[in-house]
């Protein structure tokens, strides 16, 4: 019940976020002409013509995200698993988001792992979820919680475990200019956060070498 209560929850803050009222497009479009003139170029010249509406149709790949709902995206789950209760691990799921203060890139990798009770969802699934989460403006200790809490709150597994590493366009292309330098959070939830062996076997299967498949 109460996992189910905190899956609603998540639900309608989510809603109260996506279902903003959206500028029309001419207007998101009038909006890049404006920063093009604000930069000094001049939006009618040949190769800037039609970069109000590209830089519209990118931004609506970069943040769709928001029309999409995390909730229902992990609802079809199975229960037909032979009595699987074993870690499940995803590795190095691919990472592009945008930071919410500047609007540059976040790029690096996830990796998930939660402890089934009777459900697991397919792996599809949770390389989505961090989509949809990923592709909305983001900071980074939000997106990891997020992510978890989703994954918490709809297979009510015994514990969940995210790990970020990322590095920054904000930091690295501008401002203090260091480059090299990633970024790591995670969460931690259930059997990850209060079983000292279930969680150091996680961040050990995260650190292993990867085989080259290339």
């Amino acid at each position: 019940m109460e996992a189910m209560a905190n899956a609603e929850s998540l639900q309608l803050a989510d809603m109260r976020l996506t279902r903003r009222t959206r500028p029309a497009r001419q207007a998101a479009e009038a909006a890049v002409r404006t920063l093009i003139e604000w930069t000094g170029d001049d939006p009618d010249r040949e190769g800037l013509r039609g970069t109000p509406e590209r830089v519209v149709r990118a931004y609506e790949e970069f943040f769709e995200g928001y029309r999409i709902d995390p909730i229902d995206l992990l609802a079809r789950t199975f229960e037909e698993t032979s009595d699987y209760d074993d870690m499940v691990v995803l590795r190095d799921i691919r990472l592009e988001s945008h930071c919410e203060h500047h609007i540059v890139p976040i790029l690096g990798k996830v990796h998930i792992a939660y402890l089934p009770a009777g459900r697991v969802v397919g792996i599809s699934k949770l390389a989505r979820l961090v989509e949809v989460f990923a592709k909305r403006l983001q900071i980074q200790e939000t997106l990891t919680a997020q992510i978890a809490d989703t994954i918490n709150a709809v297979l009510e597994p015994r514990g969940v475990a995210v790990v970020i590493e990322a590095a920054h366009m904000c930091m690295t292309t501008r401002g203090i200019r260091k480059p090299g330098v990633s970024m790591v959070t995670r969460r931690l939830l259930g059997m990850f956060q209060t079983d000292a062996e279930v969680r150091r076997e996680f961040l050990s299967m995260i650190s292993a070498p990867r085989e080259n498949n290339g």
